[in-house]
């Protein structure tokens, strides 16, 4: 579109806006129904953990109907199944209003829907931007990896960031991307994420809207008409429209819309509570991260990445450290911290995935080569059961695994939710954020779902027998434990097993 590049963006998109939205009115009434105090620069913010994916898509329709000026959405997955296109007609319909729309999209995600972006694109209150494009992009996925063996390394740098801001006073950020299987939507029998939003309501939500603006101001964040154009942009806006209408009668599309028909403001207050000034930081790694990677700490340290916050939290630790990491391959340095912490008598308790239950089967066999040193310290560590087994599980992508929550608590008093895994990928390659929270409440929260997925119900727990590792497994009141990862195929065992020796963690 012939304006892209000229287009201003309203001031109210990248910062707070003035009072009077339907939306900051919902938040102002919550906050306030909490005993919210007045602060100095504002109110006390309001926090809400969102374990549930039908509740985790109320709250973003909520707030993109509510939302009277902006909607930011920084996503690496928005895929265009039902709550893809259900949540594309919420934010087409706030647009529709003359609220501002900035959607900012990893490219590799976005590749095939070109015709679609190029639509949203096209209306005059909506703008498309992809992060980290490539050059030889009409080859599709092939093209993609042609340019990365010729040179194109940093395309192997993606952006892992979620982030869902409404009028700058609403911002939803944790692990899910846009898609069916995070949202408990099961249409095609694939297994569903168990996944974690942290909503932040108030004052709070502005360090999300300063990571949403300083990757869009990034000069890898170009405009989608530039990046992918498409012949099909005349006249798709109005094709559009009338496929994200037909998305209603979609399978299981009912399911999800049904609590909208309450008010806004109860998806919004719904499950929040008071956290103290400055008791919630949104972070991230500098969007620069994606063009030259972090490779040493001391320029981690430099650059504001997440890791290094990371290994401070846990390496603050004095009682207790419940980390969840469906990807957990902790690397030299995440086993030395550990073993730190239960020298100094920390206790330390880690669920992943197991074998059975991860998508992706390479990570599982650079996690594997740390089990035993991590065990004969003393980490508790929990593998997920899965559901169905899905042996079409790419080696390298996202599909269908059981667990995708990234958090940890310490102490049960400090906490993280976001997109971080403890894995080299996301300390080294991807950009990552998260919010790190200080509240007793929301810290109890998350120790909960770390106790509801290390039960014996959900996990084997792996343990050490005469020196063989075994997998403790509790049914029916009996007790057994297996002596080879349950219920694993040969395929999935011959492929970790491969990955365990090959010199490709830094890429896990």
């Amino acid at each position: 579109m012939s304006d892209q590049l000229t287009r201003s963006v309203p001031a109210e998109a990248a910062g707070k806006p003035p009072p009077g939205t339907r939306l900051e009115r919902a938040v102002q009434a919550a906050l306030a129904s909490l005993g919210a105090r007045a602060a100095v620069g504002g109110v006390q913010s309001g926090i809400a953990l969102v374990t549930e994916g039908p509740a985790a898509f109320a709250v973003r329709a909520a707030t993109a109907r509510a939302a009277g000026r902006s909607l930011d959405l920084q996503y690496y997955v928005w895929r265009g199944d039902v709550t893809g296109q259900l949540l594309a007609r919420e934010v087409l319909a706030a647009a529709e209003r003359g609220v501002a729309v900035r959607m900012l999209l990893d490219d590799v995600y976005a590749l095939g829907r070109e015709r679609v972006l190029a639509a949203l694109d096209t209306h005059p209150n909506i703008e498309v931007r992809l992060f980290n494009s490539f050059r030889w992009r009409a080859f599709g996925r092939f093209g993609f990896f042609l340019e990365m063996l010729l040179g194109g390394r940093h395309l192997n740098r993606r952006m892992h960031n979620k982030n869902w801001i409404a009028d700058g006073r609403v911002a939803i950020v944790g692990g899910r991307n846009i898609g069916d299987e995070y949202f408990g939507l099961d249409t095609d029998g694939a297994i569903s994420f168990r996944d974690l939003d942290l909503v932040i309501a108030g004052p709070a939500a502005e360090d999300a809207c300063q990571v949403f603006a300083r990757y869009w101001a990034s000069p890898l964040a170009r405009p989608a008409c530039l990046v992918a154009p498409s012949a099909d942009a005349r006249g798709g806006l109005a094709r559009l429209r009338g496929e994200l209408a037909e998305a209603v009668d979609r399978p299981g599309a009912a399911g999800l819309l049904a609590p909208l028909r309450l008010a806004p403001g109860r998806h919004i207050r719904r499950g929040l509570s008071l956290a103290p000034d400055g008791a919630v930081r949104v972070i991230a790694d500098p969007p620069e991260k994606a063009r030259r990677g972090l490779g040493a700490r001391r320029a981690a340290r430099a650059a504001g990445g997440i890791a290094p916050e990371i290994a401070d939290a846990l390496r603050g630790a004095k009682r207790e450290a419940l980390l969840i990491s469906p990807y957990f391959v902790p690397g030299r340095a995440g086993l030395a911290l550990l073993l730190e912490l239960r020298g100094r008598g920390v206790h330390v308790a880690v669920v992943t995935n197991s074998l059975a239950a991860t998508d992706v089967v390479a990570v599982h066999g650079g996690y594997s080569k740390y089990r035993r040193d991590l065990l004969r310290a003393g980490v508790e560590l929990f593998e997920l059961k899965p559901g169905p087994v899905d042996e079409e599980a790419s080696v390298l992508g996202s599909r269908g695994a059981a667990l995708h929550t990234k958090a940890f608590v310490v102490d049960g008093l400090r906490c993280f939710v976001g997109s971080f895994n403890l894995d080299p990928r996301s300390a080294m390659l991807n950009t990552e954020m998260g919010a790190f929270a200080q509240q007793a409440g929301l810290a109890r929260q998350v120790a909960a779902e770390h106790a509801r997925l290390s039960d014996p119900a959900l996990s084997w727990r792996v343990v050490l027998e005469d020196g063989r590792l075994g997998w403790r497994d509790e049914l029916n009141g009996a007790t057994r434990t297996l002596m080879a990862e349950p219920v694993a195929s040969f395929w999935r065992r011959a492929v970790a097993g491969i990955a365990r020796r090959l010199p490709i963690e830094e890429q896990l």
